[in-house]
């Protein structure tokens, strides 16, 4: 656009004549700079019909469960290669904890997502429809412990503290904490943010156990060269879906489901998607398999039954 007035100035530079007897009369534009005019205004017009037809991106969320700068450097390549793929422009969107996403979702401010924290009576409400999902056997809860420590049982945490990512976080905090609860078991919660924020935490033995995503605590126990122990798992959830808003309309959906479902199967596809494992130190590249909001019960399920207040 700044271009775009500097040319328009430019364009205006027209020169005027007085008539030859000296009158008072006001200046006149002569035939050639009137041309000038309509031809600027033409460009002008066109210019902005050009910026009209840019189309504006859609907000794809993530729920980071770890830094922003490694959530980035995962998402940016693939949500670029949906977008050309399937010709639906994409945008990244991150809040600065997992939650704060939640909440852009819930405020109406994000388009798409990739998140498993929309199972909730309330925000099942919203009418998000999941497209996919990342494919894997599926994520447990868990709550783990260093392997040195001397907590043995899910009775030893009582009355000690128990990192979790955030109070929005299902595998993350409702599921450990439910299991903790169904153990006659209370502790004291710390929120640090995010998963590996959490696992940091437990690293650092500021807390005694966490409460945590099996498949994100193996990555960073590989990463680290950590050793733990599992004192709580629950049964296998599917993986975080990627899901629309009813904004979205269903030609839009449908075209980003398939390119993120080819992915694995186009060449180029699977190169970004090793590329962005690599990002993360994984061994092995995650692609995305086609789910549907059937696949997504045992969450609804669990969150109408569990013993922990929902914060919706």
């Amino acid at each position: 656009m700044r271009g775009s007035l500097r040319g328009f100035r430019k364009c205006l530079k027209l020169k005027y004549t007085r008539p030859e007897n000296k009158t008072k009369n006001p200046p006149t534009v002569c035939g050639d700079n009137m041309k000038s005019l309509w031809l600027c205004l033409a460009w002008m017009l066109g210019m902005t019909a050009q910026a009209a037809a840019l189309p504006v991106p859609y907000a794809f969320g993530v729920l980071n469960h770890r830094n922003l700068q490694a959530t980035a450097a995962y998402w940016n390549p693939i949500l670029q290669y949906v977008t050309a793929r399937s010709g639906v422009p994409l945008e990244l969107h991150i809040g600065r904890t997992a939650n704060e996403t939640t909440d852009r979702v819930a405020a109406g401010r994000l388009d798409f997502a990739y998140t498993n924290h929309l199972f909730t009576p309330k925000r099942d409400q919203l009418g998000w429809r999941v497209l996919a999902r990342q494919n894997s056997s599926g994520i447990r809860g868990q709550v783990v412990v260093l392997s040195h420590s001397p907590v043995k049982t899910l009775q030893d945490l009582a009355g000690k503290p128990v990192a979790f990512a955030n109070p929005y976080g299902f595998t993350g905090y409702y599921v450990p904490m439910d299991a903790l609860l169904r153990a006659g078991v209370r502790v004291v919660p710390v929120f640090a943010g995010n998963q590996e924020a959490a696992m940091g935490q437990l690293v650092a033995e500021e807390v005694a156990a966490a409460g945590v995503n099996h498949q994100v605590m193996t990555d960073f126990a590989k990463k680290r060269g950590l050793k733990y122990r599992v004192l709580s798992e629950s049964e296998p959830y599917y993986d975080l879906a990627v899901m629309a808003s009813p904004r979205v309309s269903e030609a839009d959906g449908d075209k980003v489901r398939k390119a993120f479902v080819g992915m694995e199967h186009d060449p180029e596809g699977l190169r970004v998607l090793q590329t962005a494992a690599q990002s993360l130190g994984l061994s092995k590249a995650r692609g995305f398999a086609p789910a549907d909001d059937r696949d997504y019960a045992n969450y609804r399920n669990f969150l109408k039954h569990t013993l922990v207040p929902l914060n919706e």
